[in-house]
């Protein structure tokens, strides 16, 4: 397996005499092969290895003791330990994401960052074979081109993303690891069932290789490497055609009824891409049809309309529609639903003994904010001071900092005590309001 591996890092051209490399470690059997073979390959390859550990704090004690296995592996091959914590379940409610997606987004946003700040060359995540044939058969599902198709690359530029176990199958790491006598984390949440990904790997492709193919594994990871050598000529070939044909008027349509129906689908696929509109296969024929002229215009997703006029074909922002400002009353304890958003808050009084086992700044003072809060939508100049800040800041600055979409800010929902802004969605309580670790505390939660 070293060899096989040490092969396919020369092949793809993963890494580089000299760098410093990030290796992401979760504790799974994955990532702990993973370091122990570059482990193994650091002299020959020239590499220097930190470990880098992403607490996404969603199984309690179980996330901690992964992150204390993996920071004791770290210690004993004498190699920097960096560890990175996140609200996943608050970012996934915030953009509206999958837990999977929500955890998925902060760990590469952390990486990235963690390789900016201490100067890492690369980041190593260790993506198998089998995690190559989940991918593609997932996005098969979903309805994917061969851009979807093409699945989970070797290489990826901006951070520097290598993967250098996509050679191998699960069950040789597993068989390795085993070889050394290494022992390696259980993450019980890979056995939920609810999960979409879980029911791929446990249901579907045991069924499929059982009872259709039982090589399916390797065909499906053949189709993914053969898809990433079609998309690096299309993509080659639309930047030309982009370049001479796109410009701050629109895409010309001069001869473009005389391209290729490939080419034609993914012209138009890449410009409204790049006017920040992402679509699927029957947008893409409607704008097709915009652009031969079959129709004067089209409307896109996210509100955006395609135009087709004086030979150019012109894609427009969607007009902003102005936010419909609301105001409820929020009894505590109580609920109440934001029809506006689709949201439902709710307030809850914890008492002490329960309230201890909380995050405090996460819980209001329940002395302090009376039976019943107002609830209402953020207005312009909006001040709010919360825990552990040294002192108000205007909300618009916060949206900012945690790049909150500019559509989703002037909806959003805060709470007020006489007129004091003492929660906010996605923040921590005010300052002023937080329990204090005597009596009872109330809790205010959304949910979709």
């Amino acid at each position: 397996m070293r060899d096989k591996v040490l092969r396919y890092i020369r092949k793809s051209a993963l890494l580089r005499a000299g760098d410093r490399v990030a290796v992401a470690v979760s504790g799974g059997a994955d990532s702990v092969a993973l370091l122990r073979l570059l482990l193994e390959l650091q002299a020959e390859l020239g590499i220097v290895l930190g470990v880098a550990h992403f607490n996404h704090g969603l199984r309690g004690t179980e996330s901690d003791a992964d992150e204390a296995f993996v920071a004791k592996l770290a210690q004993e091959h004498g190699l920097d330990f960096f560890v990175g914590h996140g609200e996943v379940r608050d970012h996934a409610s915030l953009r509206k994401l999958s837990i999977e997606a929500a955890g998925r987004e902060l760990r590469y946003r952390w990486l990235s960052r963690l390789a900016e700040e201490r100067s890492f060359d690369a980041i190593a995540t260790a993506h198998t074979s089998d995690d190559q044939a989940e991918t593609v058969l997932l996005k098969l599902l979903r309805g994917a081109g061969t851009r979807g198709l093409a699945g989970i690359y070797p290489l990826l530029k901006e951070p520097r993303i290598v993967r250098p176990l996509l050679c191998v199958r699960r069950s040789e790491v597993e068989a390795y690891l085993t070889s050394l006598g290494q022992c390696w984390r259980r993450d019980t949440s890979n056995l939920d069932q609810r999960l979409l990904r879980n029911r791929l790997r446990h249901e579907l492709l045991p069924l499929l290789e059982a009872q259709y193919n039982p090589n399916l594994r390797q065909l499906l990871s053949d189709m993914a490497e053969l898809a990433r050598g079609e998309e690096e000529y299309w993509e080659e070939l639309v930047q030309q055609h982009l370049a001479a044909h796109a410009g701050t008027v629109g895409l010309s349509l001069r001869r473009f009824s005389a391209l290729p129906l490939a080419l034609q689908r993914r012209l138009l696929k890449r410009f409204a891409e790049n006017a920040g509109a992402v679509l699927d296969f029957a947008h893409v024929e409607k704008l097709r049809r915009c652009a031969l002229g079959e129709s004067r215009r089209t409307e896109l997703p996210g509100g955006r309309v395609a135009e087709n006029a004086q030979g150019r074909l012109r894609i427009c922002e969607p007009q902003p529609q102005p936010p419909r400002a609301y105001r409820y009353t929020l009894r505590v304890p109580g609920e109440i639903h934001l029809a506006e958003l689709g949201l439902t808050l709710r307030a809850d009084i914890m008492p002490e003994a329960l309230a201890r086992e909380l995050p405090p700044d996460s819980l209001l003072n329940a002395e302090l904010i009376g039976p019943e809060l107002t609830v209402r939508n953020w207005q312009p100049g909006d001040r709010f001071h919360p825990a552990h800040r040294r002192a108000a800041e205007k909300l618009k600055r916060w949206f900012a900092e945690k790049r909150i979409p500019a559509e989703q800010r002037q909806s959003w929902p805060v709470a007020l005590h006489e007129g004091e802004i003492v929660w906010v969605r996605g923040l921590l309580v005010a300052s002023a309001f937080a329990w204090n670790g005597e009596g009872d505390a109330v809790r205010i939660e959304s949910y979709p």
